[in-house]
Order: structure tokens, then sequence, then C-alpha cells
């Protein structure tokens, strides 16, 4: 059996997920369209699971695994469900397999949360988006789409009054002022923000930077979720 193969289901949050988040299931295969090189997908050591390579698609033997009850259970957290490269078909089995299971929450994040409005949901979820800068970024770091048209779909009257995250990792190089009152637009019920913790030579800002920020989105009423990547800012 390859590497990656072997049965997954689902299985307890651990190391540096959100720690809200209780349990994780993944049951996308294939390569994320969007090629983000800090992608964590990308092992340096054994290189990508084989369960990640390829054309996307349904694992099919997690398509029966009992999702139970009483969990907060990040979907996907090792792919992007909502990618361009992932068929409508495919993303709604997946949902529909969560909606099988009420007594839990979901939690979904996209870089491309233009597709959240395409689909139909289970009954409690939380929507995540990745938003790591306000600056464009070049096809060399990512092809997903522009933050800027993150944006404006998390701040779309849609996503109004849905429960939300936004997640600024890995953060890179920013202007306060507009990505501030980008926040202030999507008015997340949180943030994360954390750093590029694989040394992948992304543009970042300096710590004091990003403390400026905090306090400007404090300032809005917004929570703050520092992830502890943050402290090696501190030694740029």
């Amino acid at each position: 059996m390859k590497r990656g193969e072997e049965d997954m289901g689902i299985r307890k949050s651990e190391g540096n997920m959100y720690g809200w988040v209780t349990h994780v299931h993944a049951e996308l295969g294939g390569e994320c369209a969007h090629k983000c090189s800090y992608c964590y997908v990308n092992n340096r050591r054994f290189g990508r699971a084989a369960r990640y390579c390829g054309e996307m698609r349904i694992i099919e033997k997690e398509r029966g695994v009992e999702l139970g009850r009483g969990k907060v259970i990040f979907k996907e957290h090792m792919n992007d469900l909502f990618a361009e490269g992932v068929s409508g078909e495919i993303i709604q089995v997946i949902l529909d397999h969560c909606e099988r299971w009420p007594g839990n929450k979901y939690v979904y994040q996209t870089k491309n949360p233009g597709r959240y409005s395409e689909f139909r949901f289970p009954e409690f979820v939380i929507y995540g988006a990745t938003i790591e800068t306000n600056r464009k970024i070049t096809s060399a770091i990512s092809l997903a789409p522009e933050p800027l048209e993150r944006m404006k779909a998390m701040s779309s009257g849609s996503m109004q009054e849905r429960e939300k995250f936004l997640t600024i990792e890995p953060i890179m190089d920013f202007d306060v002022d507009i990505l501030a009152s980008w926040v202030d637009l999507i008015r997340p019920n949180w943030v994360n923000i954390g750093a590029d913790s694989k040394g992948n030579g992304l543009p970042e800002p300096s710590r004091e930077k990003v403390d400026i920020l905090i306090e400007r989105l404090k300032g809005y009423g917004v929570e703050i979720r520092e992830k502890s990547n943050l402290e090696r800012l501190k030694r740029m």
C-alpha cells in the first residue's frame, strides 16, 4: 500500500490545528488546483501522499464513515473543497454526507469562498476563508483567487448572517489600513492569525506591524486568536 492510501476515518484534532476543532475528516482526494507553495500537504521529506495526488475525487472508503454527534469537525482540512478544480457534484456529495449526521458542527475553510453560495450545507456550519494579505499574490506562491476576490465573497450579502471566521495564515506583508478595513467589511466572528511555520521564504511583515493590525482589529470589536508561531516574527 502506498503512503497516504491507508484508511483515515474521523480523527481527533491534534498538532497545530485550531484548538476549537475537536475532530477532522477528509474524503476528498487529489491535488488542489491552488498549488500553494507553502502547502503543508507537500511533505519535504516524503513528498505528497498518494491520497492527494492526481485528479480530484472522493475517497470511496470514507463515504461510509460514521461522523457521530457532539463534535466540531473540520472537513477536508488537507485540501480545498471549493477550489475550481473540484466539481459541484463532488462538493455536494461531501456536504450531504455531513447532513446525514446533524448532531455535529462542521467547519469549512477555503481560498475560493465565492462558491459557498452555490451549495446546500448542513444545518450547523462555520464558514472560513484564508486571506493571507490584502496584496496581490504571485503565481509562484499560489494560483488561488486573489485576496480581493475572497474579501468580496466573504462580505457579500449572502454571508452576512452566517457564523464565519478569517484565517490570516501564513501572514504575508500587508497594508494595515486596507487589510483592517477588509476585516471590518467581512465582520467575522473571529480572526486566526499565524505565521509561516515551514520556512517557505514568503514576504512577511514585522511583528510590530502585526501588533498594529491586531490592535486595530480589536478596536473594531473583532476577536483575535493568535497562533504561537507568530513569535518567530519577533526575531526578524
